[in-house]
């Protein structure tokens, strides 16, 4: 490779040497761009965890749990097939909702929020998936059992519990990475 004619992508500067170079993936830099680019990124990636809103992180997790649930829910409603595959929707809207209210913030508390949240967001969801298979099978038969959208908590493990099965483990395993990795703080790649 002939290196007598490169230039720091930052500067300009000709670069003359292989000492005087730091070469990544997409560019070449001078020593001293090369620092001053890692000390900023290094900053930026820092900050990700200060000055955390937490009760918007909070209020962005449980907009995507609600949109999450009611995508699952809609979809089991319109097609009558509990297709858990899309909970994992869930996971996904929370941890994107809370970095988003948050101000793109990415912390360790941040990821744990996430979790509760789609947990939470799940088993609800399970709730309206199995209630509306409930009362379908009651209006199949001829009779009317209507149950409330927010039921009394026994109620409410008796009716998630109906339908569960391994594969709701396997779904909600699915959601609960994908709400751990959206918040997860950021780094820098060690060099070796």
């Amino acid at each position: 490779m002939d290196t007598t004619s490169e230039s720091c992508s930052q500067c300009g500067m000709a670069l003359v040497g292989d000492q005087d170079r730091e070469r990544t993936e997409d560019a070449v830099f001078c020593r001293s761009c090369y620092t001053q680019l890692t000390q900023e990124l290094e900053q930026t990636i820092a900050s990700q965890g200060e000055n955390i809103n937490y009760p918007m992180a909070v209020v962005g997790g449980l907009i995507g749990g609600v949109l999450g649930a009611v995508a699952w829910w809609g979809f089991t409603v319109l097609t009558e097939i509990a297709f858990g595959l899309i909970a994992v929707v869930i996971g996904f809207a929370v941890g994107k909702g809370v970095v988003l209210l948050s101000g793109g913030k990415r912390h360790f508390n941040l990821q744990i929020v996430s979790l509760v949240i789609t947990i939470t967001s799940y088993a609800y969801a399970s709730y309206l998936v199995n209630r509306s298979f409930i009362q379908q099978a009651f209006a199949e038969e001829g009779s009317e059992m209507l149950l409330p959208l927010i039921p009394d908590p026994t109620l409410f493990v008796e009716v998630v519990k109906a339908g569960a099965g391994i594969m709701d483990l396997v779904f909600l395993a699915i959601a609960l990475i994908q709400a751990w990795q959206i918040p997860a703080p950021l780094s820098l790649a060690k060099e070796e």
